[in-house]
């Protein structure tokens, strides 16, 4: 059985880490086939853990031409393009920063049914998607997010710094944002990749409600989900650790990545 060859586009602290599983726990399904960052640096270190400096790309076109599957891992601003480029080489993409083209979701699709390619969008940081996606089947009435994080998560945001709230003395919890999903990911695109997804996977951005919380009161990444629909009531609320390299995201949402890998190999699917 011929393996999936994979490349990972962005080798910081997440696609760092899946690079390490990909080459230590897939290697009888998937090789780890290119590494690419904007950043050559970045990517030569990576490459140098497993001493392989050949796996270094020349550029996000290289990259893309080596493998058979993309998994990106950069910042929203550049997630659109890198999965614009890949389906149209005719590649199979998963995306991490969903947040930075959650506009162009449609636009994708339409281009990934021309092209015959797949797009993989892990559901990250929180627990309840397959709820969501089966109550969409019916009719969902309310969807909204509480997103709460310590206030270093939130050091250099635009929208943070505009409104020159001071995050080093915050002594109790202070609402940053409260309003549609699509302001939320326009305000905060580094942040809130979750909101993009509960709001593909739901009833879309400008009903899906949000509210961002910064809290000195914890140390974890804590995301709670209120669904109403004609199928009933769902909650969720997840705690997570956050990865030990990056404070803007959360451990789960590796291994989500890690767990969307997994279906993509096996013969098995399993969950709505």
């Amino acid at each position: 059985m011929e393996k999936l060859k994979i490349g990972i586009v962005g080798c910081g602290a997440i696609g760092s880490s899946l690079a390490r599983v990909i080459y230590s726990d897939f290697s009888d399904l998937a090789e780890l086939a290119s590494l690419y960052d904007i950043e050559m640096q970045k990517a030569y270190n990576l490459a140098r853990h497993f001493h392989k400096t050949k796996l270094v790309a020349l550029n996000l076109e290289d990259l893309i031409n080596k493998v058979d599957l993309v998994i990106e891992a950069t910042e929203a601003k550049s997630a659109f393009k890198i999965a614009q480029k890949t389906i149209i080489l005719g590649k199979d993409i998963m995306i991490m920063s969903v947040g930075g083209l959650v506009e162009q979701i449609k636009e994708l699709e339409l281009l990934a049914k021309e092209k015959k390619t797949q797009i993989f969008i892990p559901s990250g940081a929180i627990c309840g998607m397959d709820g969501l996606k089966a109550a969409k089947a019916g009719e969902i009435k309310k969807v909204i997010l509480t997103t709460k994080k310590p206030p270093l998560a939130f050091l250099g945001v635009p929208y943070v710094l505009k409104r020159k709230i001071r995050l080093d003395n915050l002594k109790e919890e202070t609402v940053l944002f409260e309003g549609d999903a699509y302001s939320a990911i326009r305000a905060f695109p580094q942040n809130i990749n979750v909101a993009a997804t509960l709001s593909i996977s739901g009833i879309g951005l400008e009903k899906t409600y949000v509210r961002i919380i910064a809290s000195p009161e914890i140390n974890q990444n804590i995301h709670e989900i209120e669904i109403e629909s004609e199928a009933g009531r769902i909650t969720t609320r997840t705690e997570n650790v956050i990865h030990p390299d990056n404070p803007k995201t959360s451990y789960l949402a590796v291994l989500s990545a890690i767990a969307t890998l997994k279906q993509i190999l096996s013969p098995i699917k399993i969950g709505t």
